[in-house]
């Protein structure tokens, strides 16, 4: 048993070892293996607690309260070296990081823009001017967005598993697909906002196809009018200015083929003039017609689909593929080399980070 007198010697002289240490810590790591050692489980604070057992009710109450009060001196010690220390980290590592904002810009930049986002850049600006907004939906569809509510039979071959990418059955025995066009976002659209609606559709679709013109992902744009008067002029005069729009070119002839889809009815392909002359391809008045897209007014079974009466709204739609316009009208003749991540191919077609496309200032600079 002892007075109590050494125990308070001890802990005076152990408090001026442990704030020596908290305050030698050199940085973040070193304080926490100082923190450990002091107040830790197996810490000097923490076994000098544990010795409070040696003494009588006396001494042990003195010294049990000497001992809290160093545990609390140190805490606070910690805490308090610790943010000294966190200061001068970030201080460090600001100095470190610093930019030199004087130093002139690269001549060159390294980045360049992919010509199907550049591209897409030009649709959005051309559609955007003529007061189409932009719409989203999910890359995975069920049965009834991607095929049911576009009135697409059971039997249509884009149901078929040669050309649709399935998942396997879910619970229910329903299987999702990835989708395969973008006019889900269409139905989705119809089926949560009251006419009138003017949208585009742009985004990634998956097919099973692959060879120089096809790849199992590629981008597409679906363009949609639902109002009381829209008809198919509306229609014809939309798409003709986008096409002058997009290739700049003043003369762009237009020609319009009755064809079939079952979401549409009219339905039509758009071709385009062209010339064909020593292995050139040139867009504009010409002795050729080049197919760029499909379109027509909306079929009234994919209104009531998504909701919407057929009796009082009517409209059209239409379908282009991004990278088959890049292609077109950048001279890109494999579209596969689109997602083969060569650098050298991007800085050969690829697009000043800064040169953003408009209608006032021009398209593709």
């Amino acid at each position: 048993m002892g007075d109590g007198r050494g125990d308070m010697d001890d802990i005076n002289d152990l408090r001026a070892t442990l704030l020596a240490e908290v305050t030698g810590a050199a940085n973040l790591d070193g304080l926490e293996r100082v923190r450990v050692a002091t107040l830790g489980k197996k810490g000097a604070v923490t076994d000098r607690m544990k010795s409070l057992r040696d003494l009588d009710g006396a001494a042990r109450k003195a010294a049990g309260a000497a001992l809290n009060a160093l545990k609390n001196e140190i805490s606070d010690a910690i805490e308090a070296r610790k943010e000294d220390l966190g200061d001068a980290h970030v201080e460090a590592r600001l100095a470190s990081e610093q930019i030199d904002v004087t130093l002139p810009a690269r001549s060159s930049p390294d980045g360049r823009v992919h010509p199907v986002s550049q591209v897409l850049d030009e649709i959005i600006a051309i559609f955007g001017d003529m007061g189409f907004a932009i719409a989203e939906g999910p890359h995975i569809e069920d049965d009834f967005h991607n095929f049911e509510a576009l009135n697409i039979p059971p039997e249509h071959p884009a149901r078929q598993e040669h050309d649709t990418f399935y998942f396997a059955p879910g619970p229910d025995g329903e299987r999702k697909v990835l989708r395969t066009h973008t006019s889900p976002v269409q139905v989705r659209t119809m089926q949560s906002t009251e006419p009138p609606l003017r949208i585009i559709a742009p985004g990634r679709t998956y097919r099973c196809d692959s060879d120089q013109t096809h790849t199992p992902m590629f981008h597409q744009v679906e363009g949609l009018v639902i109002d009381k008067s829209t008809h198919m002029g509306h229609l014809k005069g939309c798409l003709h200015d986008f096409v002058t729009a997009f290739f700049e070119v003043d003369d762009v002839p237009t020609r319009f083929r009755p064809s079939y889809f079952p979401f549409t009815s009219p339905s039509a392909e758009v071709d385009i003039g062209c010339t064909r002359k020593d292995g050139e391809l040139r867009i504009g008045a010409g002795d050729d017609w080049l197919e760029i897209l499909g379109c027509g007014m909306v079929h009234s079974n994919v209104l009531t689909n998504c909701g919407i009466d057929p009796a009082v709204y009517q409209g059209f739609a239409f379908g282009i593929g991004i990278d088959r316009l890049a292609m077109l009208k950048y001279g890109i003749n494999d579209l596969r080399s689109f997602f083969d991540a060569d650098l050298r191919w991007l800085r050969h077609y690829g697009f000043a980070a800064l040169d953003l496309p408009t209608l006032p200032g021009g398209l593709a600079r």
